[in-house]
């Protein structure tokens, strides 16, 4: 089955975990672009439950157009962000593009036997997300220029937040499955862990997070193209019972960069988890639905 990074075991105790993740700029800012991307990609390697060692610097970039010390300003972000990672960057490839973009493939270590993966979610679990969402209603803002400063700040810190702590916890409590919350939305990583577990999922709508200014701007129809797309993929496998207004709706679909972790915890390990995710300056950890029970990976989406 599909998970966020593959794993390929060398010993009875010791096994790599790889990924690799690059894309185009979400934020104006070329340091902070560095960082969020290179945050983006380690967040495969923290769903895993493994710890990041190295990174290669993936590049493609208009040089002539943009000039060195733009590229210099996003390869810095990048090396900061995997050196707080407790990473290395060991070297990478670029190549001319006319649109710029950047990532890292990303190599890590993990115990076999400690692996967390999308597929263990059992009934009765409850569901934890460690981030806010709208970092793709922000970001659709940002381009047109409707962002305030202040907000614009927001939202790169949150994309460039590791989710370093947020493994540590789940490693530190046990959890039952686990993914990170990235282009295909809240709801189409929901969809890939109950199809995976074999489960059907409820998530309460009242108890979802979101940045500041994103409901504003997702009700006046900043939308990003992704979020459309991926509720046609979903809508047969999804439901709502009650209200949930259009633009929390549209938020629940919104293409996430760099999002958080997705944490499925039993029952008795719930409030544990919580407390060990505050602990690592996970400030807003949201418990946001539970695992119905067994299913073909139905979503109910419940509202007041």
């Amino acid at each position: 089955m599909p998970d966020d990074a593959g794993v390929y075991r060398l010993r009875p105790d010791l096994a790599l975990v790889q990924t690799v993740d690059f894309f185009t700029p979400v934020v104006d800012d070329p340091y902070t672009f560095g960082k969020v991307a290179a945050a983006n990609a380690l967040s495969d390697i923290y769903a895993m439950g493994a710890t990041p060692l190295t990174a290669l610097n993936l590049v493609a970039f208009p040089i002539c157009t943009l000039g060195v010390p733009v590229l210099q300003e996003i390869l810095r972000g990048g090396c900061d962000k995997v050196a707080e990672a407790g990473a290395v960057i060991l070297g990478g490839h670029s190549i001319e593009d006319d649109e710029p973009k950047y990532g890292l493939a990303v190599t890590g270590v993990v115990h076999p036997d400690r692996i967390v993966t999308n597929q263990g979610a059992r009934p009765g679990d409850w569901l934890v997300l460690t981030k806010p969402l709208g970092t793709g209603v922000l970001a659709t803002a940002l381009k047109a220029g409707l962002l305030d400063t202040e907000t614009e700040r927001l939202l790169g810190e949150t994309m460039a937040a590791l989710n370093a702590g947020a493994s540590r916890a789940m490693l530190r409590v046990g959890v039952s499955a686990c993914t990170d919350i990235t282009g295909f939305g809240l709801l189409g990583h929901l969809r890939e862990l109950a199809f995976n577990s074999k489960v059907d999922l409820e998530v309460d709508a009242t108890a979802v997070t979101y940045l500041p200014q994103a409901r504003k701007l997702a009700g006046q129809g900043i939308i990003p193209a992704g979020a459309y797309t991926n509720r046609e993929y979903l809508a047969p496998y999804v439901e709502v019972l009650g209200t949930v207004n259009t633009a929390e709706q549209d938020l629940l679909y919104d293409p996430q960069t760099s999002g958080g972790l997705l944490l499925a915890v039993a029952e008795n390990r719930k409030e544990e988890l919580l407390t060990a995710l505050r602990q690592e300056g996970i400030g807003r950890p949201g418990v946001i639905g539970r695992v119905l029970g067994s299913g073909t990976g139905q979503i109910v989406i419940r509202g007041v």
